[in-house]
């Protein structure tokens, strides 16, 4: 896919949104990625065929043959790991991952949540942004710790909620938001600009002990 020296594998579970959006800024030249490989953990996400049709390798491993979290993250590290990965993406990755995982490649997966965080963690955000009537809703890219979704936070887009729109319709305006700052931040990474070390992330040679905020409207 490209010559580019930061190698990246990127994880799915589904369409593959992001992943689209990945495919086309590195195909432009805006991103100093090469997508090494494609993973899911389901043998009928349709990101495969969007990794396929860039030329972009893909793997599957089901995570329903194995007994546990750990034993499939060891097969899903065991085979990531043939790529030699600088970086990981999760991008719709329907997993959560266990701390062996984790640790094995500490400071090198970022992941991106549909809410700023730390509000909204978990599943179903949109809707619950507009059950709690809130004025600013987005998305979070961070770094990915043991506890979920309360890894650093590096970089959030974030919009003004109209509490007449639908959660689909939040989420579509969200999804977009995403399609920009998550290679924007993979970018930095990949320009040696952001790090993780000391359980923080770092931009710039600066500790960013809150995200950097982006509006979109």
């Amino acid at each position: 896919m490209s010559s580019k020296s930061c190698n990246t594998a990127i994880l799915i579970s589904g369409s593959g949104t992001n992943l689209q959006s990945f495919i086309d800024d590195v195909a432009s030249g805006e991103l100093e990625l090469s997508l090494s490989i494609v993973f899911t953990n389901r043998a009928n996400a349709y990101g495969l065929t969007r990794a396929r049709d860039a030329g972009i390798a893909t793997a599957c491993i089901e995570h329903r043959d194995y007994a546990d979290r750990q034993s499939f993250d060891r097969a899903v590290a065991q085979m990531l790991d043939k790529a030699e990965p600088d970086l990981l993406l999760l991008a719709g990755y329907m997993r959560i991952l266990s701390p062996w995982f984790v640790n094995h490649y500490a400071g090198r997966i970022l992941n991106i949540h549909p809410a700023l965080l730390p509000a909204f963690p978990g599943l179903d955000t949109h809707q619950r942004v507009l059950d709690a009537d809130v004025t600013w809703h987005g998305s979070t890219v961070h770094f990915v710790t043991d506890e979920l979704d309360a890894g650093p936070r590096i970089l959030q887009g974030r919009l003004t909620v109209d509490t007449d729109e639908s959660a689909d319709e939040l989420a579509t305006r969200v999804q977009a938001i995403e399609h920009q700052i998550y290679p924007q931040a993979a970018n930095w990474f990949a320009n040696g600009r952001l790090a993780y070390h000391d359980g923080a992330a770092w931009l710039d040679d600066k500790r960013l002990d809150e995200p950097i905020v982006l509006d979109f409207d």
